[in-house]
């Protein structure tokens, strides 16, 4: 049997995700590319992540079912081609159509089924998953089972309905939560009340406001639309009792979320819109995803007008109807598409360009040029250039802080150099350990009577040489304690800690034993709590594509095209774990999911985060990473203290991103507040 698109194949290509419109058939999806799209078996191979013969095995059998006879059977074509278009038409994200007539279950159920395969395509851990009520949305509830998922809240779009009809939205929403094993957060308030006062008093209960605070941070939401025939949901759940219909609402069509819209999509608005408790039409267009499931042709005209209004980007429907809708806006069916045109492969990377001079002289020309760019608060130690001090201090009775390491993680070491941080930093050359002579020049600068504390990662030659300085300064009278840092959790399992690498977590711990020397703690009091620091700071890394050394200007390890290497070291090393690129946040999620594991914070705690580039990635991936760890961190009942985004720790030119995790304490927090003021880090 030829592999799963999805998985590993033989070539080593990965798949894409199969789009929506196939139903999860890899036999009709690698049909539509050959006999649709003109793709060639080879290029399917690597869209579809298979080998060759494996594509060649899905094409004969899609003969052999009758799938394909010299072109698509007509009515798989009919509905790719109905999806197609109505993705492209309305500008949709995906779109799904089912036949409408199909064995012995009722479109309803059918749509339901479809609708089920939909959600499980799109939701994830972390969401906070609106939704309406009806019958096709209970249907979708009823065949629905995504099991494995973290952090889900599920939350009614509106308050309650008359308990008369059992697709109510406090049922669809628990049916919901139970198959996605997810929190149900209820909108305890009917969905419509007698007067707009009732509603305006309603609204100022805190558990009402904190439930539609919840509603309004929805990432994705699954809908019906209904029709306004006298048996349909808006009907049945009594909105329109009483005549309202005919004196208010004549010029709707449909409704979606309880909101009345006419042909166009645009709000009828009527006595009902003030009486009305859950989302608006506003706030709904505000959702990313807005899966509607609805379908039959007495609908037509309600989801016509949905798609028109913008209220909908991912659509399950049948064929009659999408059909309809398209025949509505004047569609014709367009020609096939022509085969694209066959492009060169690109070549692999094999030599980096760089802006530098001689490579040898790289590391103390850019020290150089950081020491100019930043002169009001750093200075070189005269006789030792790589032994950075900050131009206030050392202040008599004051602990002092020594940092250090190799260059090529800029802005760190000398970054992180000023008022109420390090005092002073030693360099090395380009991923090797300073030696022992800038550091104990850097130790007697800074010792203001009260000792000395060094902080540096985890690597033999940092190690070694400041614990020789360490002996040369105590030596001399100067007292000498030192934190090795250990917040890689990629780089040894959780009962081997103390033999993990310290990387981008050196910046949360720098900053923390700035603070407590700040505050004229004793040597063994910032000891102790620069140790408590390291032992609750979690930090995992990803590389999209390798660094390059400036002496060789090639790639440090090879990474394929569709790859991504998890648990990279900061010195260019690959990682301990190879596996297909995915969207960002599939891999926020891999690196947080590994960060909480070990971490285990409960409901209400407090952390910081560092979202960190390697050197190569650009502020917008980063950004687009926090917001995914923010919103899985809140959707877990986690308080984040503070966000930073951006370089702080890199690895030369590597194009990837770590995560950083700080566990929190009262006093831990109180030291991440207080002032500093360096290069790299300014707290006000």
């Amino acid at each position: 049997m030829a592999p799963r698109p999805g998985s590993k194949s033989g070539d080593g290509d990965t798949a894409s995700a199969m789009p929506l419109r196939y139903g999860d058939d890899p036999l009709l999806w690698a049909a539509w590319l050959y006999y649709e799209e003109g793709l060639t078996q080879g290029e399917i191979a690597e869209k579809m992540g298979l080998s060759r013969a494996s594509v060649n095995a899905y094409l004969a059998d899609a003969r052999t079912r009758g799938i394909v006879n010299i072109e698509i059977a007509p009515d798989k074509f009919r509905s790719l081609s109905i999806a197609q278009a109505l993705r492209d038409h309305f500008g949709l994200q995906d779109c799904l159509v089912i036949p409408t007539e199909g064995g012995d279950r009722s479109l309803i159920a059918r749509l339901g089924a479809a609708g089920a395969q939909t959600l499980q395509r799109f939701v994830k851990s972390g969401d906070t998953l609106a939704v309406t009520w009806g019958r096709t949305v209970l249907a979708l509830a009823e065949a629905l089972d995504r099991p494995g998922l973290q952090d889900v809240r599920v939350v009614q779009a509106t308050g309650g309905t008359t308990a008369k009809i059992p697709w109510t939205p406090e049922a669809c929403a628990s049916r919901l939560a139970e198959a996605l094993n997810a929190r149900s957060i209820p909108i305890s308030a009917p969905a419509t009340v007698s007067s707009p006062e009732i509603r305006a008093m309603l609204m100022q209960e805190p558990v009402l406001a904190e439930q539609l605070a919840i509603l309004a941070e929805a990432d994705r939401i699954v809908m019906g639309i209904s029709s306004l025939r006298p048996e349909s949901t808006i009907h049945s759940s009594g909105f329109l009792d009483g005549g309202v219909q005919h004196a208010h609402y004549q010029d709707a069509v449909g409704s979606i979320i309880g909101r009345f819209i006419n042909a166009r999509g645009e709000p009828v608005i009527g006595p009902m819109h003030e009486r009305t408790i859950g989302i608006d039409l506003d706030a709904l267009r505000r959702i990313p995803q807005r899966i509607a499931v609805a379908g039959g042709v007495d609908k037509l005209p309600a989801i016509l007008a949905a798609l028109r209004g913008g209220y909908v980007n991912v659509l399950v429907t049948d064929m009659v109807t999408g059909r309809g809708i398209l025949t509505a806006e004047g569609y014709k069916d367009t020609p096939r598409r022509s085969p694209p045109p066959v492009q060169a492969p690109l070549t692999a990377r094999s030599h980096v360009k760089k802006l530098i001079n001689a490579p040898q002289d790289a590391v103390d020309e850019a020290l150089k040029g950081a020491l100019l760019a930043h002169e009001h608060l750093i200075a070189a130690l005269p006789g030792s250039p790589r032994a950075i001090r900050a131009l206030e201090g050392p202040r008599a009775g004051k602990v002092g802080i020594v940092i250090g390491g190799g260059a090529g993680h800029e802005p760190g070491f000398w970054g992180y150099v000023g008022r109420g941080l390090a005092d002073a930093a030693a360099i090395g050359n380009l991923f090797a350990s300073p030696p022992p002579g800038p550091i104990l020049a850097a130790t007697q600068a800074v010792d203001g009577g009260a000792g000395v504390l060094y902080i540096y990662g985890n690597f033999s030659g940092d190690v070694m040489n400041f614990d020789m300085a360490a002996e040369l300064a105590m030596a001399e009278g100067i007292a000498v304690r030192a934190v090795v840092t250990t917040d890689d959790i990629a780089s040894s399992p959780v009962e081997s800690r103390a033999a993990r690498r310290g990387v981008a977590g050196n910046v949360f711990i720098f900053k923390i034993a700035g603070a407590a020397a700040d505050r004229m703690l004793p040597l063994e009091a910032c000891d102790a709590l620069v140790r408590r620091a390291n032992a609750r700071t979690y930090t995992m890394g990803l590389a999209l594509e390798p660094g390059s050394l400036p002496e060789t200007r090639r790639p440090s390890f090879e990474l394929g095209p569709n790859d991504i290497e998890i648990g990279v070291g900061v010195h260019g090393e690959p990682g301990v774990v190879r596996q297909p690129l995915a969207p960002a946040d599939d891999c926020a999620d891999l690196l947080l999911d590994r960060i909480l594991a070990e971490m285990a914070p409960h409901e209400g705690d407090r952390v910081a985060v560092l979202v960190n580039s390697l050197g190569g990635t650009p502020a917008m991936e980063l950004y687009i990473i926090l917001r995914r760890v923010r919103q899985r961190l809140k959707s877990r009942g986690i308080e984040v203290h503070s966000s930073l985004v951006g370089p702080y720790y890199t690895s030369l030119d590597m194009a990837g991103v770590s995560l950083t995790l700080l566990h929190l304490d009262d006093e831990l927090a109180g030291l991440l507040e207080a002032p500093c003021r360096s290069a790299a880090l300014v707290v006000p």
